[in-house]
């Protein structure tokens, strides 16, 4: 068994203990105790979270846990001493010590992520950076692990970091059982983008977004700029200048990412061939589009469908709805 510890502090927020759940489920899901859970803060008793609930909670002493993760807060604000001093400790006693979200701040201000590949919250990336400069922030994916460091981007992220820890522990084929108890389609891989490409590109004028309106219906055609272009009824070089100011991306860049998320979507849900995938979404072959995959996701296609499915021999009796 695994003790895993969930440090927080005032302020901290409650959705940063959704993780909670994915060691919770793999203790259900293995039908036996994996992992013993704990939460504990400065002084114990109960803790004020940022929407006013107060959770019960146990002092901390000797980092003493296999697993520490640190809760984030919705201001980053700098920790107290003795809340610093116990993280700054926790890397010789713990096998792991992770950060969700703005949690990431106390990692940093513990010196413990000097040096490391690190994310947070898209919108604390840069803020983390310009105040620990020889972090190596990496605004765009999910978590990232860098030896015994794990840290994730937002509080949903958090779920996809313990599911991850639960994977290096116990196999793929629990994680992928425990995804499914709590409803999520799937794990996300860490180096999986935290931005929707479909949901980001969105353009200010009609005449661009009707063109990515028959992008989108159109990913299994050519969509060459000077077709993009007729549709929106400007030059090429107008189209190029115009979209990019709008979208902040090429018009190819944008296609091909398009074309990634539709892609994405068929190998999750259907069971066509690679190759057939590959023509539906207009990329020239599979190579292309594996290549895209890997940029995207950090992942091949075959990666992204095998997470999709169930594991073979799975009870998907027990998977709760």
């Amino acid at each position: 068994m695994q003790s895993v510890g969930f440090l927080i502090s005032t302020n901290f927020q409650m959705m940063s203990l959704a993780a909670l759940s994915a060691f919770e489920f793999a203790n259900y899901a293995a039908d036996k105790c994996l992992y013993e859970l704990a939460v504990v803060s400065e002084s114990g008793g109960p803790v004020r979270s940022s929407v006013g609930i107060m959770l019960d909670s146990t002092a901390f002493g000797e980092p003493e846990f296999d697993t520490l993760i640190v809760c984030g807060t919705p201001d980053a604000d700098p920790s107290a001493s003795p809340l610093i001093d116990y993280v700054r400790r926790a890397p010789v006693l713990s096998r792991r010590v992770a950060s969700i979200c703005t949690g990431a701040f106390v990692l940093a201000e513990a010196g413990l992520l000097d040096g490391r590949r690190v994310t947070t919250h898209w919108l604390w990336t840069r803020d983390l950076q310009a105040r620990f400069p020889r972090l190596k922030v990496d605004e765009d994916r999910i978590f990232i692990t860098d030896g015994q460091i794990w840290t994730s981007a937002g509080m949903s992220a958090g779920v996809d970091l313990a599911l991850g820890m639960v994977e290096e522990d116990h196999g793929a084929e629990l994680a992928r059982l425990v995804a499914r108890q709590l409803v999520l389609y799937h794990r996300r891989g860490g180096g999986q983008s935290q931005h929707s490409n479909l949901l980001d590109l969105d353009a200010k004028s009609d005449r661009i977004q009707t063109a990515l309106t028959y992008a989108r219906r159109n990913l299994h055609t050519p969509l060459s700029v000077e077709q993009l272009a007729e549709v929106a009824h400007l030059s090429p070089r107008q189209f190029s200048r115009t979209f990019r100011q709008e979208t902040g991306q090429s018009p190819a860049k944008a296609v091909e990412n398009l074309r990634v998320e539709a892609a994405r979507l068929m190998m999750e849900q259907t069971l066509h061939p690679i190759d057939i995938v590959a023509r539906e979404t207009g990329f020239a072959d599979r190579e292309r589009m594996r290549r895209a995959f890997l940029r995207a996701f950090g992942q091949p296609p075959q990666a992204i469908r095998r997470l999709a499915k169930p594991p073979l021999g799975a009870d998907v009796s027990r998977t709760l709805a």
